[in-house]
């Protein structure tokens, strides 16, 4: 780990009276840099765009406001679906730029972090499954994505690209034939017909929203347990972690990243 990603270390804090022993060797925290910047700005944007796109995708299925009048005077249907295709916009730019920083990224967002190649993120899977199912007291040490969570984004991903690829597809059914979007409408095969592909995008929304519910009570309970700063560091970039589990961390493949 790059010397650059440290700041000095703190004696983790006792409650002992004066004169107690130092804390033992390798028990100080250190605060590492663990999200760079585009994974942090990725991660928001998604998360935004996933908000207004569950909004706006549930309100062009069942609009559930309406307005008195004619339609030209309030728009209500037409501000909807601009909101939708602008956040399907920075969604998709979002999620294709978090993809290919999976091979160009600094160490901890490599695509290793997803897919378990390693065999100590393979031994790492049994470990967090044990935390997770209340069988074990603490996670083994990552300063990054454990490995559960690692294939739990993975497949994550797998639906972004669903909503992408069926989105693109519905929208060219109204697109102008002239338009470059039109150009996505033989995606639709892919999901064997509109309505096919209108039910399965609806499908994985509810999907990612259960992923959300989720993912927040993941974060909540490592956050509880480990007390190393998981929530803070999806603003700051920056974890703490003692220095014997930084010993003890997962290092292949260290010398190809930065």
């Amino acid at each position: 780990m790059s010397s650059a990603h440290l700041v000095p270390p703190f004696a983790v804090p006792t409650h002992a009276g004066a004169g107690a022993p130092a804390a033992a060797a390798g028990t100080e925290l250190v605060r590492i840099k663990v999200w760079d910047l585009v994974v942090r700005i990725t991660h928001w944007t998604i998360v935004v765009a996933i908000a207004l796109l569950a909004v706006t995708g549930i309100y062009i299925g069942h609009p559930f406001l309406l307005a008195p009048g004619a339609a030209g005077t309030h728009f209500v249907m037409g501000t909807m679906k601009a909101v939708h295709s602008y956040s399907a916009i920075a969604f998709t730019l979002a999620v294709l730029a978090r993809i290919a920083w999976a091979f160009v990224g600094s160490r901890h967002a490599r695509w290793w972090n997803f897919v378990p190649v390693h065999r100590e993120r393979q031994r790492g899977v049994i470990g967090t499954l044990k935390f997770y199912l209340f069988l074990r007291l603490a996670p083994p040490p990552f300063a990054g994505h454990n490995p559960v969570a690692g294939l739990t984004y993975l497949a994550v991903f797998g639906l972004y690209l669903v909503m992408i690829l069926s989105g693109l597809g519905l929208y060219a059914m109204s697109a102008n034939v002239a338009s470059p979007m039109h150009w996505f409408r033989p995606l639709l095969a892919l999901f064997w017909g509109a309505q096919n592909a209108r039910w399965i995008h609806h499908v994985v929304m509810w999907m990612l929203i259960g992923f959300t519910v989720h993912h927040v009570y993941s974060a909540l309970l490592v956050a509880n347990v480990e007390k190393n700063g998981t929530l803070d560091s999806i603003f700051s970039g920056y974890k703490w972690m003692r220095r014997d589990e930084i010993a003890q961390e997962p290092l292949a493949d260290a010398k190809k990243t930065r």
